[in-house]
């Protein structure tokens, strides 16, 4: 196979055009928009009656978990809310115990710093999907600056327990009414991800963007339902058909109904039945992939932590300096910078430039916004509390959208937060507020500059290995006669996921900065190979579908 000559280290054009569009929402925006106004609101609103509305820091921070895991199965969310909440106090107690025994500020930056490199770090290797790091380093971050004493901080820590709690039991409540729900979203967006691609194809390849999106949405399917547990029911292992149906489109387009899947996807909403396939295969041979995958032992967390070192070295190195700026400038707090830099840091230098700039923008007109609304904040403890509960759910609601629309209300949900102690002159805060985002996004933006991601290069010719290596195995099964269903199936879901992982290294390392060229006809040739050789694993499966076999869909009610 060849490959592309290595040329020298070069910069790339960073992206202007398109940084600020806004794209559609998420299909499911109003469950965190809701969910965190409802884990928010009681423990603000039992402060306000108490007199104690100084507290609502330490309480919020637990409430703002309530905005995680919204796309896990409950059986994985409740795992995954347990974990962010304990995160959450680890951080928050690093931060309150670091308040109490020092005031120096440049030790503060540099403890906020380094656990802002942890967070992300342990954040990108759980892949605990948004909001990640960026709300646990603020609560850290924020905490720093607070005047604490030893003697205090265990009943702060109690507080945040408290409503981490609560927010554990808000994002868990829709369990009962639609406990596959999760699921159910997930095979509904590979199907209309699939037949999306199948639209294009014709009886050539079709969109290679369209076809790359149905592969990523049916892993996430297949990753959904492999989190919901080892004991599938009925519903889960119909829904695991349906993902079969979506992989076997993406293998042969050409032969695919793109309606059929469609209506498949429409019959997922709501609680009703789901559809069958009515294909030839038997139920056992459907799923012995699933079943296989499930029982295998899931990638240890330390074999994750290793290519993410220089994604640490950029967050810790690019959070310090910008505090430090801020300091140097005179700046009061210097954790708004900490926590812009922080915020900025995505996978590659590209999308790292994309986030700064929608940063920037969502922040400076955020503070119009917060000066807008401190007027009516100001009239009392509920007013305040009413205009941060408004912002959270504004936020959630827009960030989907694109993440500078969701920073015009973030903006002045922190900058309402710093005033739960005591009303402060809202000029002031604005113009820290614009200070410090200017010097935390350049700053920050810098260090991403000066720490590039050399590996990049070297995670692709793996990514690359693991396709030849999994497309050579699904080649010799396909070829053997004496392939079981199951071999057949686990190499056919393999190979579909190491073509998932290779398309995501590639487009990661095609983001960097001053490195040797990507192999990208490699790239090219190792994915039609494996497309080639998915097809032929689908015809030796016998897996084709009919487009003119019954949808099935009459029992299902949308």
């Amino acid at each position: 196979m060849s490959s592309a000559t290595p040329t020298p280290s070069r910069a790339r054009r960073l992206p202007v055009a398109g940084v600020l569009r806004l794209g559609r929402p998420s299909d499911i925006w109003f469950k965190p928009a809701l969910s965190v106004v409802v884990a928010v609101a009681p423990p603000s609103l039992i402060l306000v009656a108490l007199g104690r509305l100084d507290l609502a820091a330490y309480t919020m921070a637990g409430s703002l978990c309530a905005l995680y895991a919204h796309n896990r199965p409950y059986v994985a969310r409740a795992r995954v809310l347990a974990g962010v909440v304990l995160g959450m106090l680890g951080g928050l107690a690093a931060a309150l115990v670091a308040a109490s025994l020092t005031e120096n500020a440049v030790v503060l930056v540099t403890v906020g710093a380094v656990l802002a490199a942890v967070q992300k770090v342990l954040c990108d290797a759980t892949r605990i999907g948004p909001p990640a790091h960026v709300i646990l380093t603020f609560v850290s971050s924020a905490s720093l600056f607070v005047p604490q004493t030893l003697g205090q901080v265990p009943g702060h820590l109690a507080l945040a327990a408290a409503a981490g709690a609560w927010a554990w039991l808000v994002g868990m409540a829709p369990a009962p009414l639609r406990p596959h729900g999760p699921e159910r979203r997930a095979t509904a967006h590979a199907l209309n991800a699939t037949a999306a691609y199948a639209e294009t194809a014709g009886d050539g390849d079709g969109d290679p963007r369209a076809r790359s999106a149905a592969y990523a949405a049916v892993q996430a399917a297949w990753q959904t339902l492999l989190a919901a547990g080892n004991r599938p029911s009925a519903t889960r292992r119909a829904l695991e058909r349906l993902v079969v149906r979506a992989e076997v489109a993406l293998a042969a387009p050409a032969g695919t109904d793109p309606v059929r899947l469609r209506a498949w996807a429409r019959a997922l909403r709501g609680t009703g039945r789901v559809p069958h396939t009515d294909e030839p295969r038997t139920d056992a041979d459907e799923l012995l992939g699933a079943a296989a995958e499930r029982a295998t032992a899931p990638r240890p967390l330390w074999s994750r932590l290793g290519p993410l070192t220089p994604i640490a070295v950029r967050t810790g190195l690019g959070c310090a300096l910008a505090g430090y700026a801020s300091l140097a400038l005179g700046v009061g707090r210097p954790y708004w910078a900490l926590v812009t830099a922080a915020s900025i840091y995505q996978a590659n230098i590209t999308l790292t430039w994309s986030r700064a700039v929608q940063r920037v923008v969502g922040n400076l007109v955020g503070v119009l916004l917060f000066a807008a609304i401190a007027p009516i904040a100001h009239l009392g403890p509920l007013a305040l509390v009413l205009c941060c509960l408004v912002c959270n759910f504004g936020a959630e609601a827009l960030i989907g959208r694109n993440y500078w629309l969701g920073s015009v209300c973030v903006t002045p949900l922190a900058l309402l937060v710093t005033e739960f102690p005591g009303y402060q002159p809202t000029g002031d805060l604005v113009a820290d507020r614009v200070v410090d985002t200017l010097v935390g996004a350049l700053v920050g933006f810098v260090a991403a500059v000066a720490v590039t991601n050399r590996r990049a290069g070297r995670h692709v010719e793996r990514a690359l290995a693991a396709v030849d290596h999994a497309r050579e195995r699904a080649a010799r099964l396909s070829a053997d006669p004496r392939s079981t269903p199951a071999a057949l199936e686990s190499a056919r879901r393999g190979l579909a996921a190491a073509l998932v992982d290779l398309r995501a290294t590639a487009d990661a390392a095609a983001g960097e900065w001053w490195q040797r060229a990507l192999p990208q006809e490699r790239v090219v040739l190792a994915e039609q190979a494996a497309h080639r050789t998915l097809a032929a694993t689908v015809r030796r499966q016998g897996l084709l579908p009919d487009p003119g076999t019954s949808t099935h869909t009459e029992d299902a009610r949308p």
